[in-house]
């Protein structure tokens, strides 16, 4: 009969060598040793920069969404706004970035949402997750050589019911909805 588990037990990183370089991320193998355990073990781990996904919300109560074609999953994906943070630019900083060039959308406040582990089982990067309230399509597009979106706006109850209904299957976008919950919750009920 299997031993019941209890606590889980900290690895320890024995040493990590690079495997792989790519231009948007690199692969490290990881050889970490388990304190029970005679064998070490290794592991590949993806270090991709950290991320931004940005819940723009405009004067209206819409959200502003992209929909755009993603090779991973060789189909189209209505998202939020989001890119990557440059090395050094703050999260908050680069929300506002990412949402003037991918939807020409700018706004009157951003503030962190929060952080999250994309997949802490294999990458070691954040997305962090900004709101920016009063965005207006105030400027220009800069997207980058491939990148090509059409955007739009749909009003908040109707972004909520389309993710419940399988309609959103962006990670990042559904944990950035599931964050501004409570700030909608109190926004909702301001005029319009």
């Amino acid at each position: 009969m299997p031993k019941h588990p209890g606590e889980p037990q900290r690895w320890r990183r024995l040493r990590t060598e690079p495997y792989a370089t790519t231009r948007i991320f690199d692969v490290v193998r990881a050889i970490y040793q388990h304190p029970d355990r005679e064998k070490p073990q290794d592991f590949f781990v993806i270090n991709p920069p950290d991320w931004v996904n940005v819940v723009a919300l405009t004067p209206g109560h819409h959200l502003v969404l992209v929909r755009q074609f993603r090779y991973g999953i060789n189909d189209f994906s209505l998202e939020i706004p989001g890119g990557i943070i440059d090395a050094g630019e703050d999260p908050v900083a680069a929300g506002v970035r990412e949402l003037r060039e991918e939807s020409g959308y700018v706004g009157t406040t951003a503030r962190l949402l929060g952080s999250v582990h994309p997949n802490p089982a294999m990458q070691s990067n954040r997305c962090h997750l900004v709101l920016v309230e009063q965005a207006c399509p105030l400027a220009d597009l800069e997207w980058d050589p491939d990148e090509e979106f059409e955007i739009m706006t749909k009003p908040v109850e109707e972004i909520y019911s389309l993710a419940s209904r399988g309609g959103i299957t962006h990670a990042m976008v559904l944990d950035a909805l599931l964050l501004f919950t409570p700030h909608w919750e109190k926004l909702k009920t301001r005029p319009v």
